[in-house]
């Protein structure tokens, strides 16, 4: 069950790139979610997805000098929906539909994979800890870079576009 969870339901098995399929995978569920209940239902999504991706990873790679396995990507998704959460937020601010905010959704896109592979100051350092906690840590880290590119971006189009 763990390893079910920890490939995002089998999404890590998907070559190549698993961790990019994780990261599109997350997109329609982060969708789903915000219209079940907005901002704070993807909120409390993205610490569950972290802390059941974390438990997930520690059960599925018990043993394994490196539990960072390219098939778990459930820590993909966990940096996905962070990256979109300034998206989740201004739509529920500004009273639209979150589809509406699509810039945001291509930008949290590619500035999340771009940390996530690139792996920058503490993104690194998360992911040379080799523990569960680590593999975790590092995607949340990027989503979070990710998510002020976002929020960045908005603030930039919304002060020289309106």
């Amino acid at each position: 069950m763990s390893r079910f969870v920890a490939t995002f339901f089998g999404v890590g098995l998907l070559r190549p790139a698993p961790g990019t399929w994780g990261s599109l995978a997350a997109l329609p569920l982060f969708w789903a979610l915000h219209v079940l209940g907005g901002p704070w239902v993807t909120g409390l999504a993205c610490l569950a997805v972290t802390l059941i991706g974390w438990w997930a990873v520690g059960s599925a790679s018990h043993g394994a000098s490196d539990p960072d396995l390219s098939e778990y990507v459930i820590d993909e998704v966990a940096g996905m929906w962070i990256a979109l959460m300034p998206v989740s937020i201004g739509a529920a601010l500004a009273r639209v539909d979150v589809l509406a905010l699509y810039p945001g959704w291509i930008a949290g896109f590619l500035a999340f994979r771009l940390f996530d592979i690139w792996k920058p100051g503490p993104i690194g350092w998360a992911d040379r800890m080799k523990t569960p906690l680590g593999v975790m840590l590092d995607d949340v880290f990027a989503g979070i870079a990710a998510g002020i590119v976002v929020l960045a971006l908005a603030i930039i189009s919304h002060t020289y576009f309106m």
